[in-house]
């Protein structure tokens, strides 16, 4: 029985370690945004949004449905908004632009 708590310990001490930024910066590149987009926009939406605002952004279940480097920036802009928290519509509007432009 001990030598199977063991690896399971290990695995959930390591998930334990992943910040909020890893966890932003890994949902975004996994939506096709390249690692430095992705690394930008996540520094700036975890500086800028509570936990509670980015588990609502993940939870855009929608989205998950569609293969979103197809989805055009108008499509993710009214997802977005559907959350009807100003604030996450214009940090993710604000990141995405100022982080694509420095890229």
């Amino acid at each position: 029985m001990m030598r199977c708590a063991g690896p399971i310990l290990v695995v959930m001490m390591l998930s334990a370690c992943a910040t909020p930024e890893t966890r932003v910066r890994t949902a975004l590149m996994n939506a096709g945004l390249s690692k430095p987009v992705a690394s930008c926009m996540a520094d700036r939406m975890v500086d800028r949004l509570s936990l509670i605002q980015l588990n609502k952004l993940s939870g855009l279940k929608k989205l998950r449905d569609k293969d979103v480097r197809k989805l055009s920036v108008d499509e993710f802009l009214k997802r977005t908004r559907s959350l009807q928290d100003p604030e996450i519509l214009g940090v993710v509007s604000s990141s995405g632009l100022i982080c694509a432009v420095k890229a």
